[in-house]
Parts: C-alpha cells; structure tokens; sequence
C-alpha cells in the first residue's frame, strides 16, 4: 500500500481493512509516523502492545486474559516486522484473536482428551495384566478351594514372579497345601475317634473284669503279689479313665485339669513303674520328695509317661551296648512356676521331627510312630497354662522341659476361706 490515506478512496480503504480485519494501519519510520489506512471512524485503544518487548510471563498472562476476558477490547500492536528498521502498527480488535485461541484451546483440549484415553486404557491394561489379574486368579483359586479343599487340583499354581504377588501367590499355594495336610490329618483323627467310640464299650468291659480280678490279687498273701497289686490297680485305674477320655479326644476335645497339690517324687515312680527298663537303662528320679505341684495327676502322669516313654525307646534302640543309658526326672520351683525336666543320653532327635515337635503325624522320631504322644502332652499341659519345650537335643542327650504355672488364686474366694463363722 503506497500514498496517504486520502490517495486511496473510502471502499477500498474498507476492502483493505476488512481483509487484514484491522480498524487502522500506520507505519514508523525515522520516527516519522505516516498513516496508511485508517477506518471512516477512528477507533478507541484500550491496549497498547510492544511485541518487541513482550516477555514470557506478561505474554502468557495477556494470552489468558484475552482467551477469558477478551473478545470487546481494541488493541494497539506496533513492533518492526523481519528485518526492516521501519516499525508498523496496526490497530485491531481481539474478537478474530480470541475465536482463534478458542478453537486452538478446542483443538488441544480433544488432541488431549484422546490422548489421555488412550494412554487410560493402555495403564488400565498394564495394571489388569500385572496386579488385577493375578489378584483375579488368586481370589478364584480361594473360592474354588473353599469348595473342595481336599481337591490337590484346587490348589494355585504361582507364577515365577519376584515381585509382591509372586510372594504373595506362593504363600497362597504353601497355606493351601498345609491346610489340605492338615484336613487330612483331621480326618484321619476323626475316623480314629469313630473307630475308638465302637470299641470303647468293649474295652471297658474287659477292663471292667480286669478290676475285679485285680481286687481279688489283693487277698492273696504273697509279698511280690502285694507288692505289684497296687501299681496294677492304679494302671488299671487310669486306663478306665483313659477309655472314658478317648472320645472325646477323638472329637479334639481334652477335659479341663482338675488341679491339686500333688508330690511329684511319688507321681514319676508311678511313671517308672509302667517304664520297659529291662534293657540296661538307668532310671533316675532326682526329684525333691518334698516337691510340690500344683497340676491334675491323671493328665500330668499321662505327660511323664509320653516323654519317658519316648526317651525309653530312643534309648533301647541304640544298638551298641556299650553306651550309657540314662533317663533323669528332676524339678525345680522358680516363683510360682513349677519346671520338671526330663533328660535322657539318647541319640537325639532328627530334624524332620524338630520341625514338626508337637503336630500331630508329624512329629515322630521312630519308624511306625504316630507322633501323637508329644502333642497330647503339650495340649495338656497348654490347659494348665503351661508350655512343653525341647530344651537340647544332640547327640548324647535330650532334655524336655515341661512350665507349668501355679493355679492363680482370686482374692473374694481366698477372702471367704478365710471369715471365721460368727
């Protein structure tokens, strides 16, 4: 565009005008301003822009308050242009450069929204693959061993993963297993229990007549006879008692203790009395004849019997003869506490067997046994509020230790043994 504004007529002026979409057009040189086109009516500025010395933030912070607030507003923009040394300004409305910023910001907003949809459903699929999945798989295997736990197919199958639902899928398949193992051993102890329950009756009959020929032993004279009568009767005895308690062992049930005061030097001579000690072993009672328990006989006398028992075996079937065979009863009082230990110089137990001490089918240290002995003992002696613990175990002697606590007395009861009646 050359010449003055008046050199050029109004329409063409307005075509000029419109085409740009600007109100005026005026350019800077030696710092002479000349106008060039310029609207029939001069607008009013509201702005004055220096694209020249526009900065980041000021240009960040005019772009969003013309995309919020803009679209009225008459701006001034002047600057030079390439690299000519003239400076133009045009004077225009924000309205067209509002409209494109809104569209641009249109445009951006759905390039982002699908870009974020589909960045969603790619992190929606990771994390199916890698956490929900597997989490998926282990609640399935939950539900369906629920349903048949003694299906070794219901059991999880982990993956080879080091990560937290590896671990977490092997700790799922180990539990599974131990639980399946220990259902079948409470099968096993149920169908034991119902076996027990046919036979119970009978076995109380025969042990019914073993009691009254027993009591008739006692008539006869003989001093080996009168020595033996006694033990036998109180063998017979428990054994009564034992048949009356298996069923209820065979429902995993125990009767509570009923405890007293009782000498423990006489109760492990009783033990000893029903001990196989033909086969050279020596049987020590180092128990104070003045020590006391606090504990019932029956379930106490069972869980001698168990331990020595146990020592007895291991000892008598260690071959060589020249070993000593020794088993050791002795107790100590610590406070309230009772601490009866039993120690034999056997070969000690295996490691299969300290693993699984007081399981039950578990926990046997010979050939063919059951491994029921120890854990009736530490389930008896739990009930007392006691503990049964392998102390020592190697070669050449193994000590068991059995606590059990005194029975705690409560103040209004001790209170009421003590009133004197008036």
């Amino acid at each position: 565009v050359q010449g003055e504004p008046a050199s050029l007529s109004r329409a063409a002026q307005n075509d000029v005008l419109m085409a740009i979409g600007a109100k005026a057009i005026a350019v800077r040189d030696g710092g002479v301003s000349r106008l060039l086109v310029v609207a029939e009516m001069p607008p009013h500025v509201d702005e004055h822009i220096d694209i020249a010395n526009v900065g980041l933030i000021e240009g960040m912070t005019d772009a969003l308050d013309t995309l919020f607030f803009g679209g009225e507003r008459m701006l001034r923009v002047f600057g030079p242009v390439g690299d000519s040394d003239k400076e133009f300004e045009l004077i225009m409305p924000d309205y067209s450069l509002r409209n494109a910023m809104l569209i641009y910001s249109r445009n951006v907003a759905f390039v982002s929204l699908l870009i974020s949809l589909f960045t969603a459903m790619l992190v929606y699929a990771a994390i199916d693959l890698i956490m929900i999945g597997p989490i998926r798989t282990m609640t399935r295997s939950m539900l369906a061993f629920s349903e048949a736990p003694d299906d070794p197919g219901r059991i999880i199958r982990p993956a080879a993963r080091a990560d937290e639902i590896g671990v977490a899928e092997r700790e799922l398949s180990q539990m599974q297993e131990r639980l399946q193992k220990m259902l079948s051993e409470q099968k096993h102890l149920a169908d034991l229990g119902l076996a027990v329950s046919k036979i119970n009756h009978d076995m109380r009959n025969i042990l019914a007549s073993a009691q009254l020929m027993s009591d008739r032993l006692r008539q006869v004279k003989d001093p080996t006879v009168q020595a033996f009568a006694p033990k036998l009767l109180r063998a017979l005895d428990r054994a009564v008692s034992y048949s009356e308690g298996v069923l209820a062992y065979g429902r995993t049930q125990e009767p509570p203790p009923s405890r007293r005061r009782l000498r423990l030097r006489q109760l492990v001579d009783d033990v000893h009395g029903l001990l196989d000690t033909e086969s050279g072993i020596e049987f020590v009672n180092a128990v104070d004849p003045a020590f006391e328990v606090d504990a019932d006989s029956d379930q106490l006398f069972r869980v001698l019997t168990n331990l020595c028992r146990n020592a007895v075996q291991a000892m008598a079937a260690d071959a060589e003869s020249a070993v000593v065979r020794r088993l050791e009863v002795s107790a100590e009082r610590v406070g309230s506490v009772s601490r009866i230990t039993v120690t034999d110089t056997g070969p000690g137990l295996p490691p299969k067997a300290r693993e699984n001490l007081f399981a039950a089918f578990r926990g046997s240290a010979r050939s063919g046994g059951t491994g029921l002995g120890l854990a009736i003992a530490y389930e008896l002696i739990r009930a007392h509020g006691g503990t049964v613990e392998l102390v020592e175990s190697r070669g050449g002697r193994t000590t068991f230790a059995v606590t059990i606590p005194d029975q705690p007395v409560r103040l209004d009861q001790a209170r009421n043994g003590l009133r004197r009646p008036a």
